[in-house]
């Protein structure tokens, strides 16, 4: 026979149930340490290296830096990253569209467009259209197939710089549809069925609900393929277009210092990506309004 203990007393807690007696040990990580020390111990050895090898000549670096040709190179490379990400990621949300577009027509259109331009190595394209007026000397517009109404010549059509912008922001759309495409994807397709049963317009669907959510996905990529450009903009040296590393190619190529020019190039693409970084973060952090902490 059991009897319940009187009101207002309190049970004997339980044998071994006493956890304030218990003595906390924390958890030890002795390889994290090890590892810390380790990584502590190469990078102290770096730097030291990078501070007493005369091999790295740092007069050279310094002297070069911020020199007149290395800065309107510097110029010419934001242009050409500024002209490539805005063309290529507005081409690109036009053709992630049509590939989500229900038409068979405009789907097909935009598959052969992504497909053609990702399987054609970069440097070939800007080597194409730099080279148009040797494949087509002259432009014709008229009937197809039948007599022309105006005509002109091409070999001042495209310049070098031109190329360079066109061939970058070509290439560029076709990576920007597919990171669109798939950030469009990642949106919830309830929330655009409970937009149409409120009458909302389908391009203001699109606008104000989809684009919004859609962006949290596309920004992480979208900025791994903006700083993927900028760098990649080295390419167009093969078109002597003087960008940052042609410039540095040029200047070593007379003076023989190849590592303090190097060097100088190396550091200009290490701060404009850590500024691109930093306006990641931030407009990561801005779309991020209202699902994450």
């Amino acid at each position: 026979m059991t009897s319940d203990p009187p009101v207002g007393t309190k049970e004997p807690a339980p044998p071994g149930d006493d956890y304030a007696a218990l003595k906390v040990v924390p958890v030890r990580h002795p390889w994290r340490w090890v590892a810390i020390t380790a990584t502590a111990v190469v990078l102290a050895q770096f730097i030291h290296g990078l501070a007493t090898n005369p091999g790295w000549e740092w007069g050279v670096f310094a002297e070069f830096f911020t020199a007149d040709v290395i800065l309107e190179a510097v110029w010419t490379t934001l242009q050409l990253t500024v002209y490539g990400t805005a063309l290529g990621f507005a081409l690109g949300i036009v053709l992630a569209f049509m590939r989500l577009s229900k038409s068979r027509f405009l789907t097909t259109v935009a598959f052969g467009y992504i497909w053609a331009f990702r399987s054609i190595p970069l440097i070939v394209q800007l080597l194409f259209w730099f080279n148009l007026a040797y494949l087509y000397e002259e432009l014709r517009f008229g009937i197809p197939f039948g007599p022309g109404f105006l005509s002109f010549d091409t070999m001042g059509l495209v310049g070098a710089m031109s190329a360079a912008v066109l061939g970058l922001a070509l290439h560029q759309a076709a990576y920007a549809a597919e990171i669109v495409r798939g950030g469009v994807l990642a949106v919830d397709g309830g929330q655009l069925e409970a937009a149409a049963a409120l009458g909302i317009p389908r391009l203001r669907q699109i606008r104000r609900i989809v684009l919004p959510q859609a962006m949290r996905s596309i920004l992480p990529n979208a900025a791994n393929e903006v700083i993927s450009l900028f760098k990649g903009t080295s390419i167009v040296s093969v078109m002597a277009i003087g960008e940052l590393f042609y410039q540095v190619q040029v200047i070593y190529g007379r003076n023989g210092r190849v590592v303090p020019l190097l060097m100088v190039a190396t550091a200009w693409y290490i701060l404009l990506t850590t500024v691109l970084s930093v306006l990641q973060h931030y407009v990561e952090r801005y779309f991020a309004k209202g699902s994450a902490r």
